[in-house]
């Protein structure tokens, strides 16, 4: 059984149901009340400057499963006991997508990386949802028997939701190319490093879809920037707090765009917890701090540029025609041997989805 006890004076309203009292302040169960949302779209109507914020309250009392508030004035609320206990203020309501990461280095090996059949993806709502957690709590995956056509891989990617289109388009192909306008175009190795930094928001996940990688050479390689990031904290907490709270200059320009845009290398939530990694040293603009910062950053930037380098973090592999690699840009890192394109066809087909499109199709799939 609930009780309801309703403190006039505290414009508060406790609920007990045996397992210890729930609290809620009158003035969030008004901004709350059923009667506020639309009944089809369920957006919130209520107007919270309809009431002033110090409103009260005549009684409170549990019908059943039911609360019911009694405003000043003739006016009722009506919650579901069940329902409003969910939400408890002081409680964060239950994501399906928030899926803790596990993090990673080197003894992951090629071999720990998740793995998918492109087919299980397409036809299987639980191996979908299977495959999205895993990916996210890993930050990569693998899907593998694609069809040798570059809409195979856009496919699996729109079985999520919205391609993210970007200067270099919806798609992208990473060859070797005459008069390349960036460096994945073209065969030298690509250190590791988070795409478009450069952007306002960076994008999400990332698609590579191997159509072909018959040259000597082209390894790609990956790293988990969450495990790199942590480590700094443990051994250079005054490095980690540089790069945590200053942020940079990004740009990327060519004869079409000229893209701008300041970062920090770790992003923290307001737990302390790292939720993006943002490293891109060919994409770094002239840094613009004040002298008395900069020496002290250099340090801090280049300690971590050391530690991407270090092979205690790296996991290299080298996909086959038909393999597509799924990670997250905001936080594994990812590069390439250099490869002899006189000696084979390498193509991959990338593309992009944003995390929200991402974790909007895992809630779907929990519902």
């Amino acid at each position: 059984m609930t009780t309801v006890t309703l403190q006039a004076d505290q414009r508060l309203v406790t609920l007990d149901a045996g397992n210890g009292p729930a609290h809620f302040p009158l003035i969030w169960l008004r901004d709350n009340a059923p009667e506020g949302f639309h009944p089809q779209t369920e957006e919130r109507l209520f107007d919270l400057t309809s009431v002033p914020l110090d409103l009260s309250a005549e009684g409170a009392r549990v019908e059943g499963e039911t609360l019911v508030i009694d405003w000043d004035g003739d006016t009722s609320s009506r919650f579901d006991l069940a329902a409003l206990m969910k939400v408890r203020p002081g409680s964060r309501r239950s994501d399906p997508a928030h899926i803790a990461p596990v993090t990673w280095r080197s003894d992951l090996g090629a071999g720990g990386i998740p793995r998918v059949s492109a087919n299980a993806v397409m036809s299987d709502d639980a191996a979908l949802q299977g495959w999205l957690a895993s990916t996210r709590c890993y930050g990569i995956s693998i899907v593998e028997g694609l069809a040798d056509t570059t809409e195979a891989g856009m496919d699996v990617a729109r079985r999520i939701g919205f391609l993210r289109e970007t200067n270099f388009g919806v798609t992208f192909e990473v060859i070797s190319k005459p008069n390349p306008n960036n460096l994945a175009y073209t065969p030298v190795a690509l250190p590791l490093h988070t795409d478009l930094t450069n952007q306002e928001v960076p994008p999400g996940f990332q698609f590579l879809h191997c159509l072909a990688n018959e040259a000597t050479g082209g390894g790609s390689l990956f790293s988990d920037g969450y495990a790199i990031a942590e480590d700094l904290r443990q051994q250079d907490p005054e490095a980690f707090k540089l790069l945590s709270e200053v942020s940079i200059p990004f740009r990327f320009h060519d004869d079409s765009c000229d893209i701008r845009g300041r970062k920090h290398v770790i992003t923290l939530n307001e737990d302390g917890e790292v939720t993006e990694f943002c490293f891109n040293a060919h994409l770094a603009d002239v840094l613009d701090l004040d002298p008395e910062v900069m020496v002290p950053y250099y340090a801090a930037y280049r300690r971590i540029m050391e530690m991407t380098r270090d092979p205690k973090y790296l996991v290299t592999l080298k996909l086959k025609a038909g393999e597509m690699v799924v990670f997250d840009n905001r936080r594994a890192l990812h590069g390439r041997q250099s490869f002899d394109p006189s000696t084979g066809r390498r193509h991959l087909h990338g593309c992009y989805v944003d995390r929200g499109e991402f974790d909007s199709r895992l809630r779907l799939l929990a519902r």
